[in-house]
């Protein structure tokens, strides 16, 4: 059996799977249409959150406890790549906020009762980054802080934030990371958006002063790693935050280059350069040829290696951390792969790319701010993986 057909019969073709691939390329034009007017206001739509609620996105890796589908991610990532050709601010948020319905049931239970008992349709924002303060206290921590980065934000009711609980001996080591949930109510969104690219997501800043938060609304990474904490929950429960997470912030990058392909081949066909049609040229043909065999290269690696770890959830048989390392790896290349690709298409494109209205520049600025996320720099990632290579304990968390 072929590895199309393994994930197939996990649920990609099942018809709510499809229902929900149509349901995203469906959105294309009204999202094209409300693009312009999103970045002017450093926000996504009311209307474009409402279609997300009302196709069901929210609910994909959702537990059903609340409403939600519980399907394989494979699922999930597909949806983000069909909105990403439309939009990538609002792929974007939706992978992003998206993921969270998943990471909420890797917390005690307590914790989505909280936070869905009377809504099940609320959303969560993130700023993972550890620079919160964070102070151990008698059933919990107290927690202050500025995050930045929290796409979508301004949607949502609730925040994950990262931090690093002291330990005597230890005052600051990652290992003790974790990530606080936190009500809408203890908090407050700094508005302060202003960039070149992702404009409409809305990613502003969080800050808050000694919140109380129970021991209940945190996750502890590497309690997961070192743990079978969940290993009575169903597999979808059981994968790694960061392999999960990872492609959340990938995903889009993805479909935004497979959508400047697209634009590059129009221009293709009617910009003349040196007397003929580009079309005509080689060098522009090789681009194309390249541009398509790396998207289609990046979504079966996507697509094989999240198939592998799903497997060992499904089996018990772990994967060995080599594997885990280059799977993490291989996502974090996939920004750095999409903005080199880019940057030929937009060359090659001439003088009318660099113009405001161009679509290809629109998209490769969507693209650069994509790389900014730290779950897309390769270095740390790169060095990870030769590190284990080379007998080393892993440093990177949530593999």
């Amino acid at each position: 059996m072929n590895n199309h057909q393994e994930i197939d019969l996990r649920g990609l073709n099942s018809a709510r799977a499809q229902e929900l691939i149509e349901r995203a390329k469906a959105l294309g034009p009204v999202l094209k249409e409300r693009s312009a007017d999103a970045a002017a206001q450093s926000k996504i739509p009311e209307e474009t959150i409402a279609d997300f609620q009302d196709a069901g996105f929210f609910k994909i890796l959702q537990s059903e406890k609340y409403g939600g589908y519980e399907m394989d991610p494979q699922v999930y990532y597909r949806v983000v790549l069909e909105v990403a050709k439309s939009c990538m601010s609002s792929a974007w948020v939706l992978s992003v906020i998206g993921v969270h319905n998943w990471q909420l049931n890797l917390m005690d239970a307590e914790a989505a009762e909280e936070v869905w008992k009377n809504d099940p349709t609320v959303l969560i924002s993130s700023s993972y980054a550890p620079v919160g303060l964070v102070e151990a206290v008698e059933g919990g921590y107290k927690l202050s802080g500025r995050w930045s980065f929290s796409s979508g934000c301004e949607h949502c009711k609730w925040v994950f934030l990262g931090g690093v609980v002291p330990v005597e001996g230890e005052p600051w080591d990652i290992k003790n990371y974790r990530t606080f949930l936190v009500p809408i109510e203890d908090y407050t969104i700094e508005k302060n958006w202003d960039v070149v690219g992702l404009k409409a997501t809305g990613s502003h800043d969080i800050e808050l002063t000694d919140v109380f938060v129970p021991d209940y609304r945190t996750h502890r990474m590497l309690e997961d790693a070192l743990t079978d904490k969940h290993k009575d929950k169903r597999p979808l429960y059981q994968l790694p935050f960061m392999q999960v997470f990872s492609r959340a912030v990938c995903t889009a990058t993805l479909g935004t280059l497979e959508s400047a392909l697209e634009d590059y081949i129009q221009v293709a066909q009617f910009r003349i350069a040196g007397g003929k049609l580009m079309r005509d040229h080689d060098d522009s043909k090789r681009i194309a040829a390249q541009v398509k065999a790396a998207v289609e290269s990046m979504k079966l690696i996507m697509m094989d290696s999240f198939d592998a770890m799903m497997r060992s959830a499904e089996t018990g048989v772990e994967l060995g951390m080599v594997e885990r390392a280059r799977f993490r790896y291989e996502s974090s290349l996939v920004a750095d792969r999409c903005i080199a690709l880019s940057s030929k298409m937009l060359k090659a494109a001439g003088s009318g790319a660099i113009r405001n209205g161009s679509p290809l520049l629109k998209k490769h600025l969507d693209m650069l701010a994509s790389q900014a996320h730290i779950a897309n720099i390769s270095e740390s990632f790169e060095i990870n993986l030769g590190g284990v290579l080379f007998g080393h304990e892993p440093t990177e968390l949530g593999l």
